[in-house]
């Protein structure tokens, strides 16, 4: 009798391996070091670390060998194993597929946060670009009623994951989407925070050129909860002119600029800068103080992006559920339309192309 390797796969051949299509040869578990000295036969198995089936595999290895073979090959303590690592599976990462992470923050509420996030969204889409926009204001969301979707409900797709509503070229998801739009949310910190990664990590958002987040006011879990999960390209905070809101407007800057926290501060807007009547568009009249906003950005050196000023239409085109970006000819519109093209954003888009 003569003993040749294909020989011996072949008896190998007929051992599977439990839950598994395919034997072991065909699975790639019997290495390549195939040795044979007359009647005797010695291989190892490829298995991993601690595989369970490991001893009931060698035995009906070599119970294959005397089967298929011949009861006289020597086999017997034969077979052993060499111990194989799995490769790591590759898990894609959140929102792998977004070139840029942008969180949208505001030291207080009432200082038209989520006007600036709805408005700059669609004025970024308006240009050409990817946008989507996450409201992260668990316990006021207020960006589906700025894009007139209250009452839309997202789907799973087939994967399983949450599909984003997309209005005005912009893909949208909030946690008003999720709850009764007339009752309070009333969620602990960890909660809240959950609900935000799920709407990051268990979305179908594609790819994208652009994703805005819409920041709860102040400082709280949920803007550590989007620190700790995401690698933010940068921050942009939002205030009116006054006093009181530059004051908390310091602590956003600071918390973004901390040592813990370490994101990029893109620049400044001013929202509400003046008050322009639609009868006198040349007319500003300085409701809440002259420049607060660029004055803060020249004492710590940031930039600011724009000036925006408050008409009436603003308001309305909020309550439409149209935001005011939309419009060609509003000097609100112009104000948001310069603050897209800043070459700030555009740069960023650059540096991380895909």
């Amino acid at each position: 009798m003569t003993l040749y390797p294909n020989l011996i796969l072949e008896a190998l051949s007929h051992v599977k391996y439990p839950g598994k299509e395919g034997n072991i040869v065909s699975l790639n578990m019997v290495a390549d070091n195939i040795r044979i000295d007359g009647n005797s036969v010695w291989f190892s198995l490829l298995l991993r670390p601690n595989d369970p089936f490991g001893k009931s595999l060698v035995k009906a290895s070599e119970q294959a060998i005397l089967t298929y073979i011949s009861p006289d090959v020597d086999i017997k303590g034969h077979v052993d194993i060499i111990q194989v690592k799995p490769e790591p599976i590759a898990t894609k990462q959140p929102l792998e597929d977004v070139k840029c992470k942008i969180a949208i923050s505001s030291g207080k509420g009432g200082v038209g946060k989520s006007t600036v996030s709805a408005n700059l969204a669609v004025a970024l889409a308006k240009l050409g670009y990817k946008v989507g926009l996450l409201d992260a204001d668990i316990y006021g969301p207020s960006i589906p009623k700025m894009f007139g979707i209250e009452d839309e409900r997202p789907v799973a797709d087939d994967e399983g994951k949450i599909v984003p509503i997309e209005k005005y070229g912009v893909k949208i998801l909030s946690i008003g989407f999720f709850v009764n739009p007339e009752s309070a949310i009333v969620w602990r910190g960890a909660m809240a925070s959950n609900a935000i990664k799920q709407l990051i990590n268990d979305a179908a958002w594609g790819e994208l050129d652009f994703f805005l987040i819409d920041l709860p006011p102040g400082t709280s879990d949920i803007h550590l909860t989007i620190v700790g999960s995401l690698q933010l390209d940068g921050a942009v905070v939002v205030s009116t002119p006054q006093a009181v809101a530059l004051a908390d407007a310091i602590k956003g800057i600071d918390m973004f600029q901390n040592d813990k926290v370490n994101v990029p501060i893109l620049g400044l807007i001013e929202n509400m800068a003046w008050f322009t009547p639609v009868e006198l568009p040349e007319n500003k009249y300085y409701i809440f103080g002259k420049e607060g906003v660029k004055r803060l950005a020249e004492e710590r050196g940031l930039t600011l992006l724009g000036q925006i000023p408050i008409v009436q239409g603003i308001c309305e085109s909020g309550d439409k559920g149209e935001p005011i970006a939309l419009s060609n000819h509003e000097i609100v519109a112009t104000a948001f339309e310069n603050v897209a093209k800043n070459s700030i954003f555009a740069k960023i888009v650059e540096q991380n192309e895909i």
